[in-house]
């Protein structure tokens, strides 16, 4: 039996989270450099927001890791153009959900492209610990990701995809267009 993810398929997965990353985890007068990284070890931050996209053919989890520090706090208190001073505990809880919710909103509607009877679940936090466990999930396609903006930490985030049937399907370069969901009235 071959790959339960062809490689384009990996590849497009891999392009639609980075532009859902840029659009989502990165203030728009910024730019961003996102590189994948092969040592988990980098990976030093204290707790993880997961989200899942499922369908009928796969699972998806996007795992935002993050240390509730200072230097975190002033990046999304920029991206949601607050005072950090401002930001309580639960808001900065909050932010970090909403843009993991927002980051994967984007990629469920891009995947929607390829697969129908997609779902997504709510934003849950655990601690970096139970990333040791990861292997258990049996994932086809694992990636980890860094995610470096001037004056902002870097970000690291995790894909893992659970195949439950062959997936084939490639991402265009014409597509690598981001859509930030603004409305279009005719």
């Amino acid at each position: 039996m071959g790959e339960m993810i062809s490689q384009s398929a990996k590849d497009g997965f891999d392009t639609l989270l980075q532009q859902a990353l840029k659009a989502s985890l990165v203030p728009s007068e910024t730019s961003a450099e996102i590189s994948v990284i092969e040592d988990v070890s980098a990976i030093s931050e204290k707790k993880i927001v997961v989200l899942t996209v499922s369908s009928y053919l796969f699972r998806l989890m996007v795992m935002f890791y993050f240390t509730p520090d200072a230097a975190t706090k002033g990046h999304f208190a920029r991206l949601n153009r607050v005072d950090p001073a401002e930001m309580g505990e639960q808001a900065f809880m909050d932010a970090i959900a909403e843009c993991g919710n927002l980051c994967c909103g984007i990629l469920n509607r891009d995947l929607g492209r390829f697969f129908p009877h997609l779902g997504m679940s709510t934003p849950n936090v655990i601690d970096k610990n139970c990333a040791a466990y990861l292997q258990k999930l049996n994932c086809a396609h694992i990636q980890h990701f860094a995610v470096d903006m001037p004056e902002s930490p870097r970000f690291h985030v995790s894909l893992c995809i659970s195949a439950y049937a062959e997936m084939d399907f490639a991402v265009s370069a014409d597509e690598d267009e981001v859509s930030t969901g603004e409305l279009e009235l005719f």
